[in-house]
């Protein structure tokens, strides 16, 4: 499904009846035609890819209010987020999520140890320019856990020749006291680029309606990043490193018994110290990007070092008792064709090495090491301006290693090996009926093999509150996926249409045990079968008038097992239906000066505020009984809605920038309420009030300010 929400470079508007602004659903579809995504095949036109393709500009990332980057990207049609707290989010799409996601930063695959419940994304999301979000396989251009698609963080693009900026924003949220900031400098001269950021947030334990203060939500993140690079005329080296620092406490949801309350950790609740127990996720990244050009297209080689560090401390803030250490080296190297006779060819090869290892005293997973490559290659053929086909296919191949660990005299891993091979490919085409409407349709062939947690897991997951049992006879995974999209847009009203249906044999996925290995803790353990996926996102944007701008998106998945009784019939832990809805009013519009051009109009030059918009939004999740019932793995959710507010605007001098201010409330109503995916909801009965689990964030207003600085 595309997202119609993105705000490109202006066009040429002087044949138009009035200017552009950011909702503006005519000049947006204009824009659309123009817009290139990255993630497909390479450099394409959005209006061109056969697969679904949503963009989250980055006017809507800097006016959205978050925690994280996940976070940001959770209102898409289609995308969810598994959360843990109100630091950790996972992406769900249409779905699947877990290393059935990849996430790509800085040109390369995230690697974090993704698999847990509540291991987030280690990317800091002020650094994050825009995203784009492939769903559906997208294993032809990544290989092994794009099964569910792709989440591409972009960061910002390298500056003109001659160009330097910095800026430096803020932000204030209400609900836990979350306080950041953000520093960013950048420049190009005589194509010597860099870019380098520093950023800080903190914030205390959050609370809601019926749990007041949550113990242990509090959370300490800090990252830099720093860019080096060549532009010239011959391509482009850069070299970035990145450092990220993430502090959660652990939310373990125990309450007392004769009150129900829960129980107060440590530290006091506004405390922004962190409290027993806690996490320590330290992730290192070093990314060399060269890109070179040749006659007949350009050649691409990225190379990435990871180091993702985490610790877990139970008993003492100065003694770890879970460390596991990750080194991946990541590899890519491609050609890409320039477009001829109206095609256009890519081929590469890519992969990884990992080396995981356990460093405490107490364990979950066995040392383990990991290699993979990948062969693929595209094509893409362009018939007229109505046609685009497109196709390719791809071989990968992964070799896991586990390691055997004694432990007291007794075997705790055994050691194995296991090899798995896919083939897997994909053929799609779009239909541009005219300048406003467009077809497409896509049938594509998705792999996974089983991570080093479903295979051989074995001991308590302190973050998501169980005991995990692996699986070593698991099979990789296999899915065949059909999507059909519609898209319609014209001056006052856009519609899009996307439907998907994915069979996938061999799910992998956890199921509740009745007896409990290790007291206090629910043991899960991880089985297989196969499973079929059928859903839709469906979007009608209205803009009746110049500044009014009134959209709504409903997502839908149905997730089953096939050949399976009536309680364990649904896939655990499906998204909720959702239905969004904004309607949003801009105020103001005018063009910033431009140096040297003396047209600009006296209203621009004397008005206080640019782009001045005021937002009321409301998101109804419905009730989800479509739930794995089996061993009360899962229970019910109720439907709730969340009403919000939001404004933001330029405040300009003399017809210049000088400031962006956003301020944006959430859950306006204070709505208590669970997410079906929070795995809080599982924690401890409240014997007083008969509910059960931590409920999420109440109330909460964002206040976010911008601030560019002239160099």
């Amino acid at each position: 499904m595309l997202c119609i929400c993105t705000t490109m470079a202006a066009q040429d508007i002087s044949k138009h009846q009035h200017a552009e602004d950011s909702t503006d659903v005519f000049f947006r579809h204009l824009q659309l035609n123009e817009l290139t995504v990255t993630g497909v095949t390479g450099d394409t036109k959005l209006k061109h890819a056969t697969a679904p393709v949503s963009i989250v500009s980055p006017k809507v990332l800097q006016a959205t209010a978050s925690t994280n980057t996940i976070d940001a990207i959770a209102h898409q049609p289609g995308v969810s987020q598994l959360t843990t707290g109100g630091s950790i989010s996972k992406p769900i799409i249409r779905g699947l999520g877990y290393n059935r996601v990849v996430v790509m930063s800085e040109g390369v695959r995230q690697e974090g140890q993704q698999w847990g419940d509540e291991h987030g994304v280690e990317v800091d999301g002020n650094s994050v320019n825009s995203i784009e979000i492939l769903k559906g396989p997208a294993s032809l251009m990544y290989g092994s856990d794009a099964m569910a698609g792709v989440v591409i963080l972009h960061q910002q693009p390298t500056l003109a020749e001659g160009e330097m900026k910095a800026n430096v924003s803020s932000e204030y949220q209400t609900n836990n006291g979350l306080f950041g900031y953000h520093l960013q400098v950048a420049g190009n001269q005589k194509g010597f680029v860099w870019d380098a950021g520093w950023s800080q947030k903190m914030a205390h334990a959050y609370k809601n309606k019926y749990d007041g203060y949550v113990p242990g939500s509090q959370f300490r993140e800090q990252a830099g990043r720093l860019m080096l690079g060549v532009n010239k005329a011959w391509g482009h080296s850069r070299l970035t490193g990145t450092f990220y620092h993430l502090t959660p406490s652990i939310i373990e949801g125990e309450r007392d018994p004769e009150t129900g309350e829960l129980v107060n950790s440590s530290v006091s609740p506004t405390s922004y110290s962190k409290s027993l127990s806690f996490q320590q996720v330290k992730h290192y990244k070093v990314v060399w990007d060269n890109s070179l050009n040749i006659s007949s297209g350009y050649l691409k080689a990225i190379i990435g070092y990871q180091q993702n560090r985490r610790q877990e401390y139970e008993e003492s803030a100065d003694d770890y008792s879970l460390y596991f250490k990750l080194h991946t080296l990541t590899y890519d190297l491609r050609y890409i064709s320039n477009e001829w006779n109206g095609w256009k060819l890519s081929t590469g090869i890519g992969g990884m090495y990992q080396k995981s290892g356990n460093e405490g005293e107490e364990y979950l997973i066995p040392d383990y090491r990991l290699f993979d490559f990948g062969l693929y290659a595209t094509a893409t053929k362009t018939l007229s301006d109505r046609w685009t086909l497109n196709g390719g296919v791809r071989y990968d191949h992964r070799y896991l290693h586990g390691y055997e660990l004694m432990e007291d005299g007794e075997q705790r891993f055994m050691d194995f090996t296991r090899h798995f091979n896919g083939v897997t490919g994909s053929i799609g085409a779009v239909f541009n009926v005219n300048d406003n409407l467009n077809v497409k349709l896509n049938v594509a062939r998705g792999f996974r093999t089983p991570n080093m947690s479903e295979l051989a897991s074995n001991g308590v997951h302190e973050g998501s509150i169980r005991y995990e049992l692996g699986n070593q006879q698991l099979k990789a995974e296999y899915s065949l996926q059909a999507d059909l999209g519609v898209d319609f847009t014209s001056r006052y009203v856009s519609a899009q249409l996307a439907l998907f249906a994915n069979r996938i044999d061999n799910y992998i996925f956890t199921h509740r045990l009745a007896e409990e290995i290790e007291e206090g803790y629910l043991t899960y353990a991880y089985t297989q079968g196969d499973a079929r996926l059928l859903g839709f996102e469906v979007g009608v944007d209205f803009h009746p008038v110049h500044s009014v701008h009134f959209s709504n998106t409903f997502s839908y998945v149905d997730a089953q097992l096939m050949h399976a009784d009536a309680d364990t019939k649904y896939l655990p832990f499906t998204p909720a239906p959702k239905w969004s809805s904004e309607l949003k009013w801009e105020l103001s519009h005018h063009s910033h000066p431009t140096v040297g051009h003396h047209h600009t109009t006296d209203t621009a030059h004397r008005s206080l505020l640019n782009n001045l918009y005021i937002a009321v939004g409301l998101d109804c999740y419905l009730k989800q009984t479509h739930i794995y019932r089996a061993d009360a793995t899962e229970t019910e959710t109720p439907g709730y809605a969340l009403l919000s507010l939001s404004a933001g605007t330029d405040i300009q001098l003399h017809g210049n920038k000088v400031a962006e201010l956003y301020v944006t409330a959430d859950n306006l109503l204070d709505k208590a309420y669970q997410n079906h995916l929070s795995r809080l909801k599982y924690a401890d009965l409240n014997t007083v009030t008969g509910r059960s689990g931590v409920y999420n964030m109440g109330r909460n207003i964002t206040f976010k300010v911008v601030v560019p600085i002239a160099l």
